[in-house]
């Protein structure tokens, strides 16, 4: 394949520059022994916590801060999300490098970490483009992200010094009642379908069916595939939402943005379907057998997952509307929000 199907970094976005004369010898200092000058570009597709691709003297680091004018500070946690590479590098294998952490403000504004890069395709639609894989290979990269997805649910939390990584307890209820709360907040215009999705979801809670650490945003574009072939997994990606809880819930989220040639067209701009990709019922068959879990209310987790990246595409647009984000992706959000809420209510 092309080198340019690797993922790219482009020049930094008006309104999101980093100071370099406070991050450089910040760097200097968490890094011992690097040298030469410092340039800052950055990766531009993510929706949520910015990434910027660093080169300090020929070495290759990325940089990872929350987006300017965020008001969700829980969803931003760059400690957090430190602390859980930190624990996953020695043991789980598909995690990028993490270097260090600044929790100091003044540097940058908030706080922020740095980490190894890792070079790679991330499968997004202009990725996927240029890769073209023929469908077996988009197949086995669909059976390898399920795989990947279950072996993340049977890891030794425990072991890793993770078991006060999370609330477990209620988690269903919780995450029910907190999406809810989190879209009465960022809600902008009128999406009846929203409400009776918060409705429904609140009125059909299943019962617990474990707990694990989850990722909370596994899909193909949060990987780092072999450009030779795209079914070996080199990294997991944005683990700003990780945590303990039912793993049921993690699944329902990666089916939202599992598409298929019907969905919405506001959600085909995602990660369009192609040919060979995996449905969503064989996404469910291959958990169950790699997991050895059974998903005992698939609807619901279904009606969640698209419920729940609807509130994520509201809490965006809300941010770009209130001139909090320049980027022009973020203005076609709202029709995503409604496209989501349709698709929740659809497998009610």
């Amino acid at each position: 394949m092309s080198a340019t199907a690797t993922d790219a970094s482009r020049p930094v976005r008006a309104g999101e520059e980093l100071e370099v004369a406070k991050l450089e010898p910040w760097l200097r200092a968490a890094l011992p022994g690097t040298s030469g000058p410092l340039h800052v570009r950055q990766f531009p597709s993510g929706f949520s916590n910015l990434t910027y691709a660093l080169d300090l003297g020929g070495r290759e680091l990325v940089l990872r801060r929350p987006p300017f004018g965020a008001r969700i500070r829980s969803a931003h946690d760059m400690g957090r999300e430190f602390r859980v590479l930190s624990a996953l590098h020695p043991v789980y294998g598909k995690v990028p490098r993490p270097l260090a952490y600044c929790a100091d403000e003044t540097v940058l504004g908030a706080p922020f970490y740095v980490m190894e890069r890792v070079r790679g395709v991330v499968p997004r639609a202009d990725t996927l483009a240029q890769l073209a894989p023929d469908p077996a290979a988009m197949r086995r990269m669909g059976l390898a992200l399920v795989d990947a997805l279950a072996e993340l649910h049977a890891f030794d939390y425990r072991a890793a010094g993770l078991a006060d990584f999370g609330r477990p307890d209620g988690y269903v209820r919780r995450q029910v009642e907190g999406w809810t709360e989190r879209y009465a907040r960022a809600a902008t215009d009128e999406i009846p379908e929203m409400d009776a999705a918060a409705r429904w979801l609140a009125s059909n809670l299943p019962p617990e069916s474990g707990v694990a650490l989850i990722h909370n945003d596994f899909k193909y574009d949060n990987l780092v595939v072999d450009p030779a072939e795209p079914s070996r997994i080199l990294a997991v990606l944005d683990w700003e939402m990780a945590t303990l809880g039912d793993p049921a819930m993690e699944v329902g989220g990666s089916l939202a943005y599992l598409l298929e040639p019907g969905d919405p067209p506001e959600l085909q701009a995602l990660v369009p379907w192609r040919e060979g990709m995996i449905t969503r019922a064989e996404f469910l068959e291959r958990y169950e057998q790699a997991s050895g879990r059974a998903l005992a209310s698939a609807a619901f987790h279904r009606c969640y997952g698209h419920f729940r990246l609807g509130v994520v595409a509201q809490q965006i647009y809300r941010r770009w509307r209130d001139g909090h984000s320049k980027d022009p992706r973020f203005g076609a959000l709202l029709a995503v929000a409604r496209a989501c809420a349709r698709q929740a209510l659809a497998v009610t």
